[in-house]
């Protein structure tokens, strides 16, 4: 997962980095709320951990200005060295999922970021297959069926197809695509998403007959949406 760090203690930061890394997640740290809130603007992520304090933008008015401008409801987590009852208190009420004081145990900071994950994007890890509308994922063996037709894809347009799948309604920013995808963050600008993103449509058939629309969103990166009368999403053992 994708996850932005706001913690203005370089050494805190770094910690916090250093242990989601470990568990496999990509990181990207800020000093500064309002240079988080700048790049939310034009990228996305799965998961916010904010300070309670800051300079110039605190983590209370990143999560304010993300809720009002977006509305989205990805995970927070307040991680700061304030555990004070008041400011537990007052992050519950500005939105927040979870509040842990600093300095933490990593077992258990993994293990309340790993519960605001499930909850938000459940896994299926344990799943072999899930299946929307007329689109069924084979997870194990990474393959998907169109209508009962297998589809034949690549590694690279498998998880790309299995990204969007998950996130049915979100807008996903280029760069969160690449890092999820690609593995690495996106330095330059790169028509490498949008050839494959163009491609995917056309093997899956995405359109409005099978009941998905795969649009591009301006500035930002795509968004595919499930269009009225589709059978919601189902998991099968």
């Amino acid at each position: 997962m994708r996850i932005a760090i706001l913690q203005r203690d370089a050494a805190q930061r770094g910690q916090i980095e250093q242990i989601l890394a470990q568990a496999g997640h990509t990181c990207l740290p800020f000093s500064d709320g309002f240079a988080l809130t700048k790049a939310l603007g034009a990228s996305t992520v799965d998961m916010l951990v904010l300070d309670w304090e800051g300079t110039r933008f605190s983590g209370s008015e990143v999560l304010k200005t993300l809720r009002a401008v977006s509305g989205g409801r990805i995970p927070v987590l307040f991680a700061s060295q304030d555990a004070s009852d008041d400011s537990v208190v007052r992050a519950f009420a500005v939105g927040a999922d979870d509040y842990i004081g600093l300095p933490a145990c990593p077992s258990v900071l993994r293990a309340r970021i790993n519960a605001l994950l499930r909850r938000a994007f459940p896994d299926r890890s344990d799943h072999a297959a899930f299946v929307t509308g007329p689109y069924r994922f084979d997870v194990r063996r990474q393959s998907v069926t169109v209508n009962g037709k297998l589809v034949m894809l690549s590694g690279t347009q498998y998880r790309l197809a299995a990204l969007l799948f998950a996130n049915v309604g979100r807008v996903l920013s280029r760069d969160h695509i690449y890092a999820a995808v690609w593995g690495r963050e996106l330095q330059t600008l790169t028509r490498t998403i949008d050839s494959h993103i163009s491609r995917l449509r056309a093997l899956l058939e995405i359109d409005d007959e099978n009941g998905f629309r795969l649009q591009p969103v301006y500035k930002s990166g795509y968004r595919l949406l499930r269009l009225p009368g589709v059978a919601l999403e189902r998991e099968t053992a």
